[in-house]
């Protein structure tokens, strides 16, 4: 297990939605290459889509841009080593009648 204390920069979850999504990312970074940033995206995805349901949305990487929309209480970003973690369950689509 990695020493590092992951650091949430910005969030809407939850306390232990939180400390899952840390974990999460954690575990991941002991099973996958830290330069494999789509691999660990992937699992951390997998664990909250297996545990919250599906859609689930997770960007992982040193250096990104983004703008969405998200589910009230289902987002965070934090950092943990080098990287940087965006995860959120996506807003459902509003329906154009």
């Amino acid at each position: 297990m990695l020493e590092g204390k992951a650091r949430v920069e910005d969030t809407d979850m939850p306390p232990r939605m939180q400390a899952a999504a840390t974990s999460a990312a954690s575990r991941a970074l002991d099973l996958f290459d830290v330069a494999d940033c789509r691999a660990i995206a992937g699992h951390i995805k997998a664990e909250f889509d297996k545990r919250y349901g599906v859609g689930w949305q997770c960007v992982v990487g040193a250096n990104f841009g983004c703008f969405f929309t998200h589910t009230s209480g289902t987002f965070i970003y934090f950092s943990l080593e080098r990287l940087s973690f965006l995860l959120f369950k996506a807003a459902a689509a509003a329906s154009s009648s």
